[in-house]
């Protein structure tokens, strides 16, 4: 059985062309196949089906846990559709747990993708996040998955990310939360580190970033609409939201190499 790898702003993933919902893959099992010692290694596995006619992303973390979303995993998942050939460029949908999202998917230039909104969480506004001895009061914001987004003086405060940071009160979080570390740079822009949960600190995160950009707005008082260029260590993503949240994320996405994944399985 043949999985693809590629990535979005160094954010990757292994992608198993499935249109019928065949193949059964447990959680142990894409742990072995994104482990990158033992494996292929990637933040993520994709298993690309239909459901009623349409494309759906079957999204796991690196641990095998589910997930409602990823942007950039649906911004790579759209550019191997184009280039295998199995959907024409231009703009169609693709579902997931966090619902339908409308991507623009040229065959060879950057890929943007219909976010959905992205929410101030009501109830809980206003999280905490520690990091060793160092505490920091974040922005809750769901994009169909939820965030905590801190604002540091420099990105470095962020420290190792080895471990999961602190995130209080923990009950806002019952299946975990992305935390991101943000700084925002003399030109305007936002620099960003993520722990994504279920897999460590990564490269990029597409609704990190988005998250990333909503909390930016309410940090320095600015209305929606909002534009931001955001720069985490992989790369350089561009978000734009609208006058009632909905936040759209323009990247690239590149498709690299096939490898044989039946010894994972």
């Amino acid at each position: 059985m043949i999985g693809t790898y590629g990535h979005g702003t160094h954010n990757d993933f292994v992608l198993i062309f499935d249109p019928e919902d065949q193949i059964d893959i447990s959680p142990d099992q894409v742990a072995r196949i994104c482990n990158r010692k033992t494996g292929i290694g990637s933040d993520g596995l994709i298993k690309i089906i239909k459901r009623g006619g349409k494309w759906f992303m079957d999204y796991r973390n690196a641990d095998g846990s589910l997930a409602e979303m990823c942007g950039n995993g649906i911004r790579v998942m759209a550019r191997y559709l184009v280039e295998r050939g199995h959907q024409p460029e231009g703009i169609f949908g693709i579902d997931t747990r966090a619902g339908m999202r409308f991507l623009a998917a040229p065959s060879d230039d950057d890929i943007s993708v219909n976010m959905g909104h992205a929410l101030l969480d009501d109830e809980y506004p206003e999280v905490a996040v520690t990091v060793g001895e160092k505490s920091w009061p974040a922005f809750n914001i769901n994009v169909g998955n939820p965030h905590a987004v801190v604002f540091v003086e420099d990105i470095s405060e962020a420290g190792d990310l080895l471990a999961a940071p602190l995130v209080e009160p923990r009950d806002a979080y019952p299946e975990g939360v992305n935390v991101e570390f943000v700084q925002i740079l003399e030109n305007g822009e936002l620099s960003m580190r993520v722990h994504e949960r279920g897999v460590g600190e990564t490269q990029s995160c597409g609704t990190g970033t988005c998250a990333v950009a909503l909390a930016a707005t309410l940090k320095t008082k600015k209305s929606l609409p909002s534009h931001w260029v955001i720069n985490p260590p992989g790369g350089r993503l561009v978000v734009n939201t609208d006058g009632h949240s909905n936040a759209t994320l323009i990247g690239p996405a590149v498709i690299l190499e096939d490898h044989d994944v039946s010894k994972y399985l």
